[in-house]
């Protein structure tokens, strides 16, 4: 049995189903999960001293494409909308191979880590010179982080009307092969899996309807979940418009990605009719602030997506799009384009930092995860509120408009991944390194 107690924090949001928040109280993780919050609490295990501290829920990353973080700031790409974001950059990820699909995840996931995130999934749809998604699932159990990758594809090249060079696209049959692959070797469904696979077809633009909707049979034979783009931004639409003849939510209902194990990354341009859709079928949504801004896509309807009762969670997106992995910043930064859509009240801190939590965990199908209760798994967040950033708060609590955006401490599965603002499971320094290195080469051809 193994115990570590975080003693005396002076907040804890606990993002429980009351929304308890404690002052001064101590938090007992047994064998991973969290046995006792109280205060007094004694254990003959590891403490944690937390005074000066605030204890959260850890983050939830819904949406990442974790290969992006080699090709951050491309020229040419920087003031680019999306479909000429993605021809700029196409060409450059297709000479990526297994130690740069490694290596990025190696560092999107620190990043992330050292932002307070303890699950995140990955969209990961091109497999170009042997890359497979293990190299993924490998740095995740290097890093500790608690992850749900996807097996993406792209089918549709552009000598067939898609938007990907030939050179990156897979055949269907192929696709759906490796798909049943991932997933009968990495999938693990039970409670506290450090590790569940999904089946992603990239985007309406680059599969077909044939394998959209086979990809969805496959999910739901295997019990997994299913992730792709929709409605991202203006040209999506149009897109779908000219060659589906109806909006993305009729295309996706029609395909059977609608429900509770779907989720879709974006929904910039859900309309109305869309928004009732995804609350009527509880279709996740996970919401990119950063990425919609840095692409000029538009502002999300969180607000009418949460008030109808559609899932949301929030997504960093990819590197080349955002450019960072900061999960705080973009909890942040979703409150704020809310505020500015709909008025200064529309969203609270405390709303936005839940969307981040249980929120991102309801979106993931992860009911043991994502808030700081008894019996749930202890993935925790613990932030200096000492620190320049919150000096004068009246509400150290009050994270996302006064506090740190780098988490002080970080616990996965009961296990300490950031110790005093620094990664302990990995040789930060040599890993940066290592990508640095494999990006100068990509940048010369």
């Amino acid at each position: 049995m193994v115990e570590i107690l975080i003693r005396d924090a002076d907040h804890i949001l606990t993002m429980d189903d009351a929304r308890q928040e404690l002052q001064h109280a101590d938090i007992l993780i047994r064998d991973g999960v969290i046995a006792e919050i109280g205060q007094g609490l004694q254990t003959n295990g590891e403490v944690i001293l937390a005074r000066g501290r605030l204890v959260t829920p850890g983050l939830v990353n819904t949406h990442h494409h974790l290969y992006q973080s080699l090709t951050r700031a491309v020229p040419g790409g920087q003031d680019a909308l999306l479909f000429g974001w993605l021809q700029t950059l196409y060409p450059i990820w297709a000479r990526f191979g297994p130690e740069e699909m490694r290596v990025s995840a190696l560092i999107g996931l620190a990043e992330l880590a050292l932002s307070g995130c303890t699950l995140s999934s990955d969209h990961l749809y091109l497999f170009p010179n042997g890359a497979r998604l293990e190299d993924t699932i490998e740095a995740a159990q290097e890093i500790g982080l608690r992850f749900h990758p996807t097996r993406g594809a792209m089918s549709i090249g552009e000598s067939a009307g898609g938007l990907p060079p030939d050179t990156l696209v897979e055949g269907e049959a192929a696709i759906l092969e490796d798909s049943i692959r991932v997933i009968d070797t990495f999938h693990d469904p039970r409670e506290g899996s450090m590790c569940r696979v999904g089946v992603a077809p990239c985007s309406p633009f680059s599969v077909s309807r044939e394998l959209m909707r086979d990809a969805a049979l496959l999910a739901r034979d295997k019990g997994v979940r299913m992730h792709t783009h929709l409605a991202e931004n203006d040209e999506d639409i149009a897109y779908s418009q000219a060659q589906f003849g109806c909006r993305p939510g009729q295309y996706a209902e029609d395909l059977g990605w609608t429900g509770e194990d779907v989720w879709h990354a974006h929904c910039v341009k859900l309309d109305g009719k869309e928004i009732e859709l995804f609350a009527r079928t509880k279709t996740g949504v996970a919401h990119c602030p950063c990425s919609n801004c840095r692409l000029g896509s538009g502002i999300a309807p969180v607000r009418a997506m949460r008030d109808a009762g559609v899932p949301v969670g929030l997504g960093v997106d990819g590197s080349a799009s955002n450019d960072t992995g900061n999960l705080a910043q973009e909890a942040r930064q979703a409150m704020l384009l809310q505020r500015v859509a709909n008025g200064a009240d529309a969203m609270s801190a405390r709303e936005a930092l839940e969307i981040a939590t249980r929120g991102g965990a309801q979106v993931l199908g992860r009911d043991d995860c994502g808030q700081v209760s008894i019996g749930k798994r202890a993935d925790i967040a613990i932030w200096d509120v000492t620190g320049i950033e919150a000096a004068g708060s009246w509400d150290p609590a009050a994270l996302l408009l006064a506090g740190t955006t780098k988490v002080h401490d970080l616990l996965i599965e009961g296990r300490q991944v950031v110790r005093d603002g620094s990664l302990c499971t990995i040789d930060l320094a040599r890993t940066i390194e290592h990508q640095n290195r494999l990006a100068r080469k990509l940048a010369v051809g």
